[in-house]
Order: structure tokens, then C-alpha cells, then sequence
């Protein structure tokens, strides 16, 4: 089960708001994401986040989400590292919440 649907499915059983409970899991896995890059670079997180890991993070989405479905598509056929499986989940909520603003806006 993905992170976001465990999310979901917690926020429902608080009774709290979809949107508010996507935006929390956004949070989440952006800094399972931090923590990961740290991991890798053999800098494991041992309290809270660093503004330099919390950027990294920043900069390994925004590259993701610039690579665009194209690149995405060339690589479905190789497995993926837990990185970028964490990437892919974070680029599907930012989509969900973005639809979800446009269904409340309109």
C-alpha cells in the first residue's frame, strides 16, 4: 500500500479534510525523500532534516517532475530503486492535489 492511501485512510477514520490529509502526505514523502538521498550519500538522518538535505529533496523533485512522462516511459521497463519509486509517489500526489484545487475552484 502506498503512502498516500495509508494517509487517506487515516485522515478518514479522524474525519479531517481529503485535501488537508494529501498536502500532509506530500510533506511526508518529501521527507522520506530527503531522508533517502541522505541515506544514499552515506549521511543517514539522526534527528530532524537539514535545510541542505531538505533542498536536495527540492532539487530531486523538480528534476523528476521536469524529465517529464517521456523519460519516465523509457525507463518502465527497468526496475526502479527505492528513490525513485518515492519520486513517482510524490509527482502522483502533487497531480492529485493539483486536481483536487481545480475540482474546489471550479
Amino acid at each position: 500500500m502506498t503512502i498516500w492511501r495509508r494517509c487517506i485512510e487515516a485522515s478518514a477514520m479522524r474525519h479531517t479534510d481529503e485535501l488537508d490529509a494529501v498536502i500532509a502526505c506530500e510533506q511526508t514523502l518529501r521527507r522520506r525523500i530527503a531522508e533517502r538521498l541522505a541515506e544514499e550519500a552515506g549521511t543517514p538522518v539522526s534527528g530532524g532534516l537539514s535545510e541542505a538535505q531538505v533542498a536536495a529533496a527540492d532539487a530531486a523533485i523538480e528534476a523528476w517532475w521536469q524529465a517529464g512522462e517521456e523519460e519516465h516511459d523509457l525507463r518502465a521497463f527497468r526496475p526502479i530503486g527505492p528513490l525513485e519509486e518515492l519520486l513517482a509517489e510524490h509527482r502522483g500526489i502533487l497531480e492529485r492535489i493539483a486536481d483536487m484545487r481545480d475540482r474546489r475552484l471550479s
